[in-house]
């Protein structure tokens, strides 16, 4: 990243979200953006493409709190035309005479550290956000682009975690020509940028910005003759399949960050990071609650009426054995320890199973005139009264 990329890209009109938007409003617009843009769905369309790393690009300073709070900062200063001293900060003529890469890079002019200097934060800021640390414009190895991608569990995979494929596309060096962009991997150094990948031009005011070299499109190499399969660029769309473990215990949209699994870095730079989004699918008889299981059972009402005790099912072992206390209500739910899902620590949370009691549709004429009887044997209650009561007091 340059800093002219710096100084003009809005990476919040870029995602379409205010300058005050939360962590979970931007990962939901880089997400949206992400899906439509992808190359896979887009195939043959370059517009597109650009799209997604633009979006991608955005989302690495604006997802990262400690990257967006570089960038803020960096536009709060740097933003609205740039930098503008005041009258007389240096020189005769009102001009402030220094090189923004004195900034960057902690050279010998311009900023300095002690009383009244910058120190050390100019530095810090605009080398987290770039990457570049104290080293001019020499080029700098590039992390690798952070990769999300999507799959898809079942309910028991989700509880028991599980080991699944996942295919990825992503930027990778050139296999044809070894990443050199040269078909003989005889590349030569820029002439333009004499192999730093970057050339400074005044702005005028003794300013200047470091872009990167537009004859080697910042690599600091040129291909004496192109490669056929990267047009020169050393770099190649790669396809690949990796075995990725989810871990026991994952929720439905939960993301995983999985270090270094990414796209591969650039000139020796760290490979960027695997993010992957589960979705899991509904089971039919048990639910979920953070990490207990949930499930409804059930009952007669002679059984919630009198008591006794019932089998309920677990996932994926045998049932347990309930003790339901006589005069059980519909819908108390009672608690079935260590049979939900595994939690962050190895040990399982409860299955919390819900009393539902089944009302008969057809009885038998016997069971008719056993409850004829109960209702004769109960008219006296009224299970109502209260309610009118309150009712009336209310």
């Amino acid at each position: 990243m340059s800093t002219k990329d710096f100084v003009e890209k809005d990476y919040y009109k870029v995602l379409g979200v205010p300058k005050d938007a939360t962590e979970a409003e931007i990962k939901k617009a880089y997400r949206k953006l992400a899906r439509e843009f992808h190359p896979d769905a887009n195939k043959g369309d370059a517009r597109a493409e650009e799209r997604f790393k633009e979006v991608s690009e955005a989302n690495d300073i604006l997802g990262d709190p400690k990257r967006r709070k570089e960038y803020d900062e960096a536009r709060a200063l740097f933003g609205n035309g740039g930098f503008r001293p005041g009258p007389g900060a240096a020189g005769g003529n009102g001009s402030f005479n220094f090189d923004l890469g004195d900034l960057f890079g902690g050279g010998q002019g311009g900023a300095q550290t002690g009383a009244g200097g910058f120190g050390g934060g100019l530095g810090d800021v605009f080398g987290g956000l770039f990457n570049r640390g104290g080293t001019g414009t020499r080029t700098q190895p590039r992390r690798g682009q952070d990769i999300e991608s999507e799959v898809t569990l079942s309910f028991t995979e989700a509880v028991d975690g599980a080991t699944v494929p996942l295919r990825m596309s992503s930027q990778a060096p050139c296999k044809a020509c070894s990443g050199t962009g040269d078909k003989n991997g005889t590349p030569r150094v820029c002439p333009t940028c004499v192999g730093t990948g970057q050339v400074s031009r005044g702005t005028g005011g003794g300013f200047s910005l470091t872009d990167p070299c537009v004859d080697c499109k910042g690599r600091g190499l040129i291909a004496q003759d192109p490669c056929e399969v990267c047009k020169g660029s050393g770099r190649a769309r790669s396809s690949r399949t990796m075995q990725v473990r989810i871990p026991a215990g994952v929720s439905d949209g939960q993301r995983i960050r999985l270090r270094g699994k990414g796209a591969p870095g650039e000139r020796g730079g760290p490979n960027g990071d695997l993010y992957v989004v589960v979705h899991v699918d509904a089971h039919p008889v048990f639910g979920r609650k953070d990490d207990n299981l949930t499930v409804t059972v059930p009952v007669t009402f002679a059984e919630a009426a009198l008591g006794g005790e019932v089998k309920v099912p677990t996932l994926g072992g045998p049932p347990v054995t309930l003790k339901l206390p006589a005069g059980t209500p519909n819908g108390r739910t009672m608690r079935a320890r260590g049979k939900g899902a595994v939690r962050k620590d190895g040990t399982r949370g409860d299955l919390l199973v819900t009393v539902e009691v089944v009302v008969p549709r057809d009885l038998g004429a016997q069971a008719r005139d056993a409850l004829e009887a109960y209702r004769k044997a109960t008219a006296d209650e009224d299970p109502r009264a209260e309610l009118f009561q309150a009712a009336k007091g209310a």
